[in-house]
């Protein structure tokens, strides 16, 4: 089954589509996702596939998808995966495919791959069993765990709990890489449209010491005057 899930990706693909993702996802030399391979399949049809395929496979069928060294098929896999986690039938069930996750958190190697995974699997788990495996994560030197661990906390905000992205900000803060500032500005500004407050007071402490991308991130929505102080750091 697994054959026929690649032979059905592989038939949908487009050079042209190929080509300039592989621009977009930065796969030249020295660029955070070098070496990378894409068949220039859009997501709709890697989402349709993936709720085709998600009970066809099995545990070994996945984790040999989500190390495929074509794009598009470890993203579909990582669908199929968060499909197979949430429809789990009991927590032993749920921790199987966390696990997972776990164990392939190499092959979820760039910005779209953990965006569509790391809070909808990761966060989802560590929201009821505990975000201190967030806070390794933020802390390792690798740039996609470290990014795992900003989106995860992305679960903890749609309820309402705040501490675990303002503490994965904080560890972050003096990170070189843009991907990690995008990242940590989008869940700040995230847990500023559930809540304002949380997120000003965070600002007012850090903002001086944030990068500007990150910065300008978290604070993108707020009312242009407070963006113009927060920018010139007037606050």
């Amino acid at each position: 089954m697994k054959d026929k899930l690649l032979n059905e990706l592989q038939s949908r693909q487009d050079e042209q589509r190929a080509c300039g993702a592989a621009r977009f996802f930065k796969t030249g030399k020295g660029e955070y996702g070098e070496g990378d391979q894409f068949w220039g399949i859009t997501v709709p049809q890697q989402r349709s596939l993936s709720r085709k395929y998600h009970k066809l496979l099995d545990e070994s069928d996945l984790q040999v998808l989500i190390r495929h060294p074509v794009h598009e098929v470890r993203l579909c896999a990582l669908m199929m995966l968060v499909l197979r986690y949430q429809k789990a039938k009991s927590e032993t069930d749920q921790e199987r495919w966390v696990d997972v996750f776990r164990h392939n958190m190499d092959f979820v190697n760039n910005w779209d791959l953990v965006d569509s995974s790391a809070h909808l699997i990761l966060g989802d788990w560590c929201l009821r069993h505990g975000w201190e495996e967030l806070t390794a994560l933020a802390h390792s030197s690798h740039l996609w765990r470290q990014r795992i661990a900003v989106i995860a906390t992305f679960a903890f905000i749609r309820q309402d709990i705040y501490e675990p992205c303002f503490r994965m900000a904080e560890i972050l803060l003096d990170h070189r890489h843009d991907l990690i500032h995008k990242a940590v500005g989008w869940m700040l500004r995230e847990a500023g449209n559930r809540n304002f407050t949380a997120e000003y007071e965070f600002l007012i402490l850090h903002h001086r010491s944030m990068p500007r991308t990150m910065l300008r991130y978290a604070i993108e929505k707020f009312a242009d005057p407070l963006r113009q102080k927060f920018l010139k750091g007037l606050l």
